[in-house]
């Protein structure tokens, strides 16, 4: 379907239509705020034809500016602003509010927490949202220590959160499409990785089928009958993971019951979060068993600092002892900026000193994505770059540390500019995943 035709929660709603008739389509969602990976991904969904999905999570964005410093209203104007830049028509993003619940305030009372939540969903559909996210699975400070909270009352939360996004849009006059919605929660929290140990489990069917009757009640209690219709994502645990050194991949045959379990009512599919680094012909398969909705977020930023230190040893090789030039220090700015605010690491990496070294600058985790935008790292990235505009590295430094983007110079599908290398690096990663969802 042409995406420039049609809005971008129309054209979900009609890949969710299609996957559900058995059609091998789905949608990938770029979770992340690192311009050059909102860049690459546009870039990528341009030569795709496609809508692209951009999501930030409630504790990255919201309106108290969250880790990123940002509210809904200015992260819509910087992804738009990026999207100017790559020539990108901004009426093909789909923005997207995820774990959209008291997460960032769990240490409140339920009533503080969710009424924050509630006004978190009403600036983010004011922003210019319409993917939300309905996640208010965790325990707040009044609640019951140690104990999950049952199922009926994550859903009457998250039904009161809904009922501000629905609200919220009545009240806009622009003609923008109402919301559409995601439930279900059976992931790690905002920005976590499973730990050390066995692999997830995947979701039990009757858990699943709970999941919606909950949802199903609580929506109709609160007058909500035409939202629960704009429901097109249940969040399930497929199996898959990734921690700091190891991924579990996906097992087709352990997923069958859930995958053929498909409810009928509302007309919805799965969503997959933590998808990073599976196997492209496991992100297929789980496209096919209608794991159609799949996140992805770290192994992009991951990508990107693989580009980014792999030219920072091209530089030292090339201009390193070279008259005049002042070679950039972007891996040790970054290790400086980690050390110095453990914060965004400290309670995810595990071992000695050599192994915590590590993990800081190569971890599947990629903790180092919180640090890009420190003002030392970010002066010594443009450095490396401004050095290697001008003077671009040798085809032979290329082959060495950049093989594959190497190849992409030799035929010229991209230029041998360190801009272009590094988005080159960043739409690897993006090409597996349109390729899985029928690109």
């Amino acid at each position: 379907m042409e995406p420039t035709v049609q809005s971008p929660c129309a054209w979900l709603r009609r890949v969710v239509e299609r996957n559900r008739a058995s059609e091998p389509v789905g949608m990938y969602s770029v979770c992340s705020a690192n311009s050059w990976v909102l860049e690459a991904s546009m870039q990528q969904a341009l030569e795709d034809g496609s809508v692209l999905c951009i999501e930030s999570t409630s504790n990255q964005v919201n309106q108290f500016g969250g880790y990123t410093a940002l509210t809904p209203t200015e992260f819509v104007a910087f992804v738009h602003s990026i999207g100017k830049r790559a020539g990108f028509p901004v009426n093909r993003i789909l923005l997207g509010s995820d774990h959209l619940g008291p997460y960032p305030w769990r240490n409140e009372p339920a009533e503080s927490a969710v009424g924050k939540a509630c006004e978190l969903v009403r600036a983010s559909v004011i922003a210019g949202y319409s993917k939300i996210h309905l996640d208010a699975s965790m325990a707040c400070a009044d609640d019951a220590p140690n104990q999950a909270l049952a199922d009926e009352v994550i859903a009457q939360r998250a039904a009161a959160i809904c009922q501000v996004a629905e609200k919220t849009h009545q009240e806009l006059r622009d003609g923008s499409p109402a919301p559409i919605y995601v439930i279900g929660t059976e992931v790690p929290v905002p920005g976590g990785e499973q730990g050390p140990g066995m692999a997830p489990v995947v979701t039990r069917v009757p858990d699943a089928q709970r999941t919606l009757e909950s949802f199903r009640a609580a929506f109709l209690k609160h007058g909500l009958s035409a939202a629960w219709e704009r429901v097109v994502g249940l969040v399930v645990q497929p199996g898959v993971e990734f921690g700091d050194a190891s991924v579990f991949e996906y097992d087709k045959r352990k997923a069958q019951p859930l995958s053929k379990c498909l409810p009928a009512s509302p007309s919805l599919v799965y969503e997959a979060h933590s998808t990073d680094y599976q196997p492209p012909t496991a992100l297929r398969e789980m496209v096919e068993d209608h794991f159609a909705i799949l996140k992805v977020g770290p192994w992009l930023t991951f990508a990107f600092r693989e580009a980014i230190f792999a030219l920072s040893w091209i530089e030292r090789e090339w201009l390193g002892k070279a008259r005049g030039i002042t070679p950039s220090q972007v891996p040790e700015a970054m290790e400086r900026a980690m050390l110095h605010n453990p914060v965004h690491w400290r309670p995810y990496y595990r071992g000695d000193e050599q192994e915590l070294s590590l993990a800081r600058r190569y971890s599947y985790s990629d903790r180092c994505r919180y640090y890009w935008p420190d003002e030392a790292v970010q002066r010594e990235l443009k450095l490396l770059v401004a050095n290697l505009s001008a003077s671009p590295a040798p085809l032979t430094l290329l082959s060495q540390y950049l093989p594959e983007e190497y190849d992409a110079v030799r035929a010229r599908r991209i230029r041998n500019t360190p801009v272009e290398l590094i988005h080159e690096r960043i739409r690897k990663v993006a090409r597996i995943y349109a390729a899985a969802c029928g690109r």
